[in-house]
């Protein structure tokens, strides 16, 4: 495919002493290209678009600098596990069983935010001050580390609005963020604390920011 030899003729990305390959896989499913990069058991990048093009750059934006990929046409066992698990989450349901995400070559304060963004429960969403509350870092800070999520929508960004229950940004696009918390309502009324992995963060019913855009002239 044309996505396919344009990313052959791009790569490979040697680390010296690097022996592993990362492998890069899109499929379209129901109409939406979800891609993966991973090894064996490990996780470094997700992405979904429109097309496979789209799908196969932002992966390839997601993975570590110096390390050797390879398109697959074909996805692995573990691929499409993963593959498997995003549609779940594209779908509006939860993500079957954990996966193990490589997060080591993020900067500290990326992963601080991701890990905060990632205990954001099915049927809720946070804010980007409280998050910034919960890791430090200032709301335009989580601003930031969500547009460049590179585990979308497995770290699910989608569920950080802003404080006055506004949708706030999206890489891909206000309806694409709006679709998926649509989805993801599950009827709750009343908002909570989250305490784990030493982070203390509030979250809200999606219907909050539902109700808030329905009111919107």
């Amino acid at each position: 495919m044309q996505a396919t030899k344009l990313l052959q003729q791009s790569h490979l990305r040697y680390m010296q002493g690097h022996n592993k390959v990362i492998g890069l896989y899109a499929k379209n499913v129901g109409g939406v290209w979800f891609g993966v990069a991973c090894d064996e058991h490990r996780v470094f990048s997700t992405s979904f678009a429109d097309s496979e093009q789209d799908a196969l750059r932002c992966l390839l934006s997601g993975i570590p600098f110096n390390v050797p990929f390879q398109v697959f046409q074909a996805p692995s066992a573990f691929a499409e596990n993963v593959l498997a698990a995003m549609k779940n989450v594209y779908d509006g349901n939860g993500i079957p069983h954990a996966l193990c995400l490589a997060m080591e070559h993020l900067p500290e304060y990326t992963r601080k935010v991701l890990e905060a963004t990632s205990l954001i429960p099915l049927g809720y969403v946070s804010s980007y001050g409280a998050i910034a509350q919960a890791v430090g870092g200032s709301p335009r800070a989580v601003g930031n580390v969500m547009a460049k999520n590179p585990l979308a929508p497995i770290i699910p960004c989608h569920r950080v609005v802003s404080a006055d229950f506004t949708l706030g940004g999206y890489g891909g696009g206000s309806a694409m963020k709006l679709g998926l918390l649509k989805r993801e309502k599950r009827g709750y009324t009343s908002p909570w604390r989250i305490t784990a992995c030493g982070i203390n963060l509030q979250v809200f019913p999606v219907e909050f920011v539902l109700r808030k855009l329905e009111r919107a002239p």
